[in-house]
């Protein structure tokens, strides 16, 4: 399907930071960079839009998806119950080759990191959260976890204090160490303080400012 190799690569686009909150996606750029009709433009636009990662406004046209302050905060109540939960759930399950596969992505982290390749450390730090929840076997605390981290890409792109790491690697060591010491309840708070300090590592306006 044409719409989904559109659809694709302009998910991957936000998600990766490539695309900014805000930015206006003309359909006539899109249809010339993309060699395709504006029929199908408009549909990848129209599935980007009921993923929550687009705007569309009649007559005005589409832009990447921009969350609002109350969004930013909701977001992350719900992070911290649904993470909780899967780390929870996640410590009972883990094999030693699951332990051994996280280790080997959090190398991955660090060497992207340090290499300064921000694009790929986004999407493993990102991914670490979503490996998570795969490996807790909860298909449902998983499709929520995908939405949620769906929209905090776009809040961290929007938000973002200059200079800050949004997601910390070292905070991801301690929660994979205690998950190989099977400690969900320990890897849940760990997790807590995780989504805290990355909330927090935010330039959030606060009501007053935003009025």
């Amino acid at each position: 399907m044409l719409d989904q190799t559109v659809y694709d690569a302009l998910f991957d686009a936000v998600m990766q930071r490539r695309l900014r909150p805000g930015e206006r996606l003309a359909e006539a750029t899109l249809c010339a960079q993309f060699d395709v009709s504006r029929t199908v433009v408009r549909q990848a636009l129209r599935r980007l839009a009921e993923a929550r990662i687009v705007e569309i406004v009649p007559n005005k046209g589409a832009t990447v998806a921009a969350p609002t302050p109350e969004e930013t905060r909701e977001v992350f109540v719900a992070r911290r119950a649904i993470e909780g939960a899967i780390v929870r759930q996640a410590a009972l399950r883990l094999s030693h080759g699951d332990v051994q596969r996280l280790h080997e992505r959090l190398a991955a982290e660090h060497a992207a990191l340090h290499q300064g390749d921000h694009g790929r450390w986004v999407a493993l730090a990102g991914g670490f959260h979503l490996a998570l929840a795969q490996l807790a076997g909860n298909r449902v605390l998983l499709r929520l976890l995908t939405e949620l981290m769906t929209r905090c890409s776009l809040i961290v792109a929007l938000y973002e204090a200059p200079g800050e790491a949004s997601c910390e690697h070292d905070e991801h060591v301690r929660i994979v160490d205690l998950l190989a010491l099977r400690d969900g309840e320990a890897a849940a708070a760990e997790m807590e303080r995780h989504l805290t300090g990355l909330e927090g590592r935010l330039a959030i306006p606060t009501p007053a400012a935003a009025a």
